[in-house]
């Protein structure tokens, strides 16, 4: 469904090399509704996370290749949009 929950999150400001220019940022576990745990970043916050918020995923901007300037597209989660009834 590309739906679920943050189970848990941490804020990432030392990365990797490749992600430096993204730093600060919100890297997430998220539950699927269909069950399996993911590591996903976080985007389009408009406060702090929480565990237990529902998030649905999105394609995004991952970086950019430097040698090449190629973007690199790929999944990240953003608070749900229209919050599905229960």
């Amino acid at each position: 469904s590309g739906k679920g929950t943050v189970y848990s999150f941490t804020t990432v400001t030392a990365p990797a090399e490749d992600f430096e220019p993204y730093a600060p940022y919100v890297l997430a576990l998220v539950q699927l509704d269909e069950g399996p745990i993911v590591t996903a970043q976080l985007t389009d916050l408009d406060g702090p996370p929480a565990i237990g918020q529902r998030v649905e995923m999105v394609v995004r901007k991952v970086r950019t290749d430097g040698d090449r300037g190629i973007i690199i597209y790929g999944p990240k989660f953003r608070p749900e949009l229209r919050p599905s009834q229960s």
